[in-house]
């Protein structure tokens, strides 16, 4: 079992960031069978384009580094918030020493990737980091950039929803939503299918990492991450193909229309315009005039969050979803 002792400081200092280049890294290991394999028609659109990369570009390095339970820290450091990009990661994965980046390959680089002519020459060059910096970037265009701000969207209500939860019912609910295989035990967060033992936060906080990519649940335990979880986050149930509560919205659409619909199902938890327009492929200002009516009818009501305004279901608005389940 693994379990965070956590104290009063540790939850104050408590945060959420987004992770491109981890969810790159975890993208990679499951297109080469290293985790858990992605839904079929997700893997048949990327996997002629990973092939390529393969052949053209020196991905190979990058992937020789990457094992079923995790890879090097340098190629997917440690994220600073939510405002992270993969502009930030790139350049932290380029400005990483050389002496630093081939320790990590000594402990990583195990595999039968790891022995192929080529990639051995690119492991012990005086250049492997920029090189594998190079083929991740071209990864990173070529596999997850056209997909990522609707991801991102996900990844962002995510948040907005666990940090309503945080405010309305407190941490230990919060941290229990994220798996059910998590508990809040005794001022600490136990993960039981998990080996590690006790980790202490020792005052740092948690870090708290929503991802479209991650199977189900991951965790960092030591430097130069902070001690973090990775949780799969809400709305990705239909990414991965599985069955999900959701309603159906035959009847509602019939009511209200399809666009109209699938924002009132979409708001599960407080949503802004650019989140949903993003999550939903939808075009901004089509978003808001369908929220301006939807609000009209009673069915949501909006509030400020900081700079955003957030919009939310109405006890009316939440008739009309429980109706079509």
């Amino acid at each position: 079992m693994l379990r965070f002792e956590v104290s009063v400081e540790d939850l104050l200092r408590s945060r959420f960031a987004l992770s491109p280049a981890l969810d790159l890294c975890l993208l990679l290991r499951s297109l080469v069978g290293r985790s858990r394999p992605l839904p079929p028609a997700w893997a048949s659109r990327l996997l002629p384009a990973l092939g390529r990369l393969r052949r053209e570009t020196e991905l190979d390095a990058a992937l020789a580094l990457q094992a079923p339970q995790g890879g090097p820290n340098f190629v997917a450091p440690p994220p600073r918030g939510l405002g992270q990009t993969w502009a930030d990661d790139l350049a932290a994965i380029r400005a990483t020493p050389l002496e630093a980046a081939r320790q990590e390959f000594a402990a990583t680089a195990t595999g039968p990737l790891a022995r192929d002519p080529r990639v051995r020459a690119v492991l012990d060059s005086t250049d492997a980091v920029s090189r594998i910096a190079e083929a991740m970037d071209q990864a990173w265009h070529e596999l997850l950039a056209a997909d990522w701000p609707q991801l991102r969207a996900v990844c962002e209500r995510d948040v907005v929803h666990r940090v309503g939860v945080i405010g309305e019912h407190g941490w230990a609910t919060a941290i229990e939503s994220l798996h059910p295989g998590i508990a809040w035990q005794a001022g600490g967060i136990e993960i039981g299918f998990f080996r590690g033992g006790t980790v202490r936060l020792a005052g740092d906080g948690l870090l708290l990492i929503p991802s479209a990519v991650v199977g189900h649940i991951a965790a960092h335990t030591e430097d130069p991450w902070p001690r973090t979880l990775i949780y799969r986050a809400r709305g990705t149930a239909a990414l991965w193909g599985e069955q999900e509560s959701v309603p159906r919205p035959d009847a509602l659409t019939a009511l209200v229309g399809r666009s109209r619909a699938r924002l009132l199902l979409a708001l599960d938890a407080p949503a802004s315009t650019s989140h949903l327009a993003r999550s939903l492929a939808m075009a901004p200002g089509a978003v808001g005039d369908h929220l301006a009516i939807l609000r009209g009818a009673g069915l949501l009501v909006r509030a400020r969050s900081g700079r955003s305004v957030l919009y939310r279901r109405t006890p009316l608005g939440e008739a009309l979803v429980a109706g079509t389940r």
